[in-house]
């Protein structure tokens, strides 16, 4: 195909040095620049079989341009360069695929791209690319899910301090802090499904109203709509969703992908989040077991997996928003939003994958240090039970006395650092000392942390969306 000498500098172009959260991940092969190539040449070439399913071309036309849809026969860097003269890489590669076809079936090169427009093409391009990423997206989500529920079960009794605001607020287990993530994971992989499952072929003609496959079609005696049987084809040939109509400047499906992925993201984020609060070094209550080296301090074995989705939990809502705000695209077909969405849905797409990637690997990886944490339980000497001695006081020298009590001992015991019960023993004179001891074990002050576990690992990711 048509050549170029404007490659300097750009003989791989698009590594991925920059994005080490989608690099060597499943998300990026599925993303990529040569993925993306045959996604557009797919999309071409199932319009063509399409054509032949309902008669507007030779049954041996959809075969021809099948055979020549063959990404590895493009110059993906000629096709970008030549694209700026039509705003798009469609103008050029159906000149490209023509040429190609014409090489093999000259009587059917007038068969491709017959009766489209652009953005027909790209559009189902996209959602082809998007399809196959969500799959893999979500086979990684199933993975993290599976990870934290292991994880949930085994600590499903292992306490911790809960922190709210930053601080030590009461006891919980890590076992329900897992679930809760899981929790997360399973929304975002239901979400995504159910987009997946929506993902639909775009296909209008120059304007949205099939003219042109009309002016082709040999009506006869039928009476059916051949615009109609036409995009029922095209989505069959391709495994998409037949839309109700046309969406050149109705971009529900972009909107809904970059909400879903938005969600998922910040999903994940959460998980990082917390791991990289617990991985630190004053903290270390969770530890990444392959952790990251670093470039200046050999002791250092930093949380990168978390790090890494972290970065994509604070890219991609961005790209989701930019996706919005191709909503407003005036008229049947737009100038500039369409093509506003191209980069930051590839982008978005690339990102969640990589993140749900590495939570997965995360996951199962991840080591749990229960000793740590119960040491971290026993900094405040007890001050993180005093919500449960305050309630279990109350009955026995009244609320506010209970309450007095409490806060008289909670100062005693910073300004001396003694223990809560030595405190409290001292400012009541005469509370029982194994009483106090008993209600200042954090063992005994979880609530429903177990059987919420429990109900949280009941629920299942659902298979059949």
């Amino acid at each position: 195909m048509t050549s170029t000498d404007d490659t300097a500098g750009c003989p791989e172009w698009d590594t991925g040095l920059l994005a080490p959260v989608r690099a060597g991940s499943p998300a990026e092969a599925a993303t990529g620049d040569r993925a993306v190539l045959q996604a557009l040449l797919d999309a071409e070439a199932a319009l063509t079989r399409a054509q032949s399913a309902v008669g507007l071309a030779p049954a041996a036309a959809g075969h021809s341009v099948t055979e020549a849809a063959h990404a590895d026969r493009f110059d993906a860097r000629s096709l970008a360069l030549r694209a700026r003269g039509g705003g798009n890489p469609v103008i050029p590669l159906v000149a490209d695929l023509t040429h190609e076809v014409a090489q093999r079936a000259p009587e059917h090169a007038e068969f491709v791209h017959r009766g489209a427009t652009s953005q027909d093409i790209v559009d189902t391009a996209l959602m082809l690319v998007a399809a196959s990423t969500l799959d893999l997206t979500t086979a990684d989500l199933v993975r993290t899910g599976e990870e934290l529920a292991l994880l949930a079960d085994a600590h499903r009794d292992t306490p911790m301090p809960a922190r709210t605001l930053t601080q030590h607020a009461v006891p919980t287990t890590f076992g329900l802090k897992a679930a809760g993530w899981r929790s997360l994971v399973l929304d975002a992989h239901d979400r995504l499904a159910r987009v997946r499952l929506s993902l639909p072929v775009q296909l209008g003609g120059a304007a949205g109203t099939l003219a042109a496959f009309h002016a082709y079609a040999n009506h006869g005696d039928n009476e059916e709509d051949v615009g109609l049987a036409l995009i029922a084809a095209y989505a069959a040939e391709l495994g998409l969703a037949a839309p109700d109509m046309p969406w050149h400047t109705l971009r529900t499906p972009v909107a809904d992908l970059g909400s879903a992925l938005a969600f998922t993201a910040g999903a994940l984020g959460k998980i990082a989040a917390d791991v990289l609060v617990l991985s630190r070094t004053e903290i270390g209550e969770v530890a990444e077991s392959a952790g990251g080296d670093s470039s200046a301090m050999p002791h250092k074995s930093n949380p990168v997996r978390a790090t890494l989705i972290a970065s994509a939990a604070r890219q991609v809502p961005s790209l989701s928003a930019a996706l919005h705000g191709s909503l407003a695209a005036e008229d049947e077909r737009p100038a500039g939003a369409w093509h506003a969405e191209w980069q930051p849905l590839r982008d978005a797409l690339r990102l969640t994958g990589g993140a749900a990637h590495n939570a997965a690997e995360l996951c199962a990886d991840l080591r749990i240090l229960p000793e740590r944490m119960r040491t971290n339980l026993d900094l405040t000497g007890g001050l993180i039970l005093s919500e449960r001695l305050s309630a279990e006081l109350a009955p026995v020298i009244s609320r506010g006395a209970a309450k007095e009590l409490l806060a008289k001992a909670s100062r005693r015991a910073a300004e001396h650092g003694t223990g809560l019960v030595e405190a409290l023993q001292q400012e009541s004179g005469g509370l029982p000392e194994a009483l106090l001891r008993t209600l200042a074990d954090p063992l005994g002050y979880l609530g429903s942390a177990a059987s919420l576990t429990d109900r949280a690992l009941a629920r299942q990711p659902h298979r059949d969306l």
